[in-house]
């Protein structure tokens, strides 16, 4: 990959992250990936000598809603630019000619009702204080 196509990505630099925000989001990661004894060698460098993480699909989802609201903060966004890119019609009404995660959404809403998702992300920046 060419270094002006680099230089483009959307990629926050390792030195503006502080040591806080590498201890929430490593500590995230961590549970999300450490769910298997062959993953205890990733654990180990993490600084992890526990046992692997139950898989809850429950947990794993809030972990990944509030690993979405941080980064959502470090990129830059409001809450509502947040919203917008969660689900355009949330924020324009249902007759928006835009979608983001339109699969996602769909299959979220088969399986539990609701944009899961998009509830789970807003209430972790909620709870966040962001």
């Amino acid at each position: 990959m060419s270094f002006f196509i680099v230089k483009q990505l959307p990629v926050i630099p390792s030195e503006s992250y502080t040591k806080e925000d590498i201890e929430f989001i490593s500590s995230r990661v961590l549970e999300l990936v450490y769910t298997a004894w062959d993953m205890q060698p990733f654990a180990k460098d993490m600084g992890y000598d526990g046992e692997p993480f139950i898989w809850d699909s429950n947990r794993r989802a809030i972990l990944r809603a509030e690993l979405d609201a941080y980064y959502a903060k470090l990129y830059g966004l409001t809450r509502d630019e947040l919203r917008y890119i969660l689900d355009p019609a949330d924020v324009y009404g249902e007759d928006f000619p835009s979608e983001t995660f339109r699969v996602l959404k769909n299959n979220e809403i088969r399986q539990f009702g609701e944009y899961r998702t998009q509830r789970l992300v807003l209430a972790a920046w909620d709870m966040l204080g962001f």
